[in-house]
């Protein structure tokens, strides 16, 4: 299996996880051993990436993720040394985890409102890379600056 939803489910029954103080018995559980799952899948994209540049992401936003869940995963893939903030129609930030070639995406709308939250694969963040159209704009902006000042 080389994809996460490769993996087979059979759901036989809601996991129920033990209660904290202060709340009730029913919380679902979370990703349970899903966790493992996610840590071998990164595994699986960061050796494609590093055969053949072919970059992929991991919408958490799509898995039942607790907020336990995402502790564990964070602790998991560690802090890396790079954090990019973007501002554009929101706030978005990419941050480089203590895993190479594994970034942890949030963006954000004008409300501070979670959007998408991604772990992407790639040498480096997608939304980082400028974009062909505008670096030819840039090239003929440029060009017509230099003209100008000669």
């Amino acid at each position: 299996m080389s994809r996460l939803s490769d993996i087979p489910v059979r759901v036989e029954g809601l996991p129920q996880s033990a209660p904290q103080s202060g709340t009730s018995s029913t919380t679902p559980a979370g990703l349970g051993g899903g966790l493992a799952a996610i840590l071998s899948e990164l595994a699986t994209l960061l050796g494609r990436l590093a055969a053949s540049e072919e970059t992929a992401m991991i919408d958490l936003r799509s898995l039942p993720m607790s907020p336990a869940d995402r502790i564990l995963l964070q602790r998991a893939l560690g802090d890396g040394e790079v954090h990019a903030t973007l501002k554009a129609q929101g706030l978005s930030t990419a941050r480089e985890t203590g895993v190479a070639g594994v970034w942890w995406i949030e963006h954000r709308d004008a409300h501070d409102e979670l959007c998408a939250e991604l772990l992407e694969v790639a040498r480096f963040p997608q939304i980082l890379a400028s974009a062909p159209d505008e670096i030819q704009d840039a090239a003929v902006a440029l060009q017509a600056r230099n003209s100008a000042a000669a």
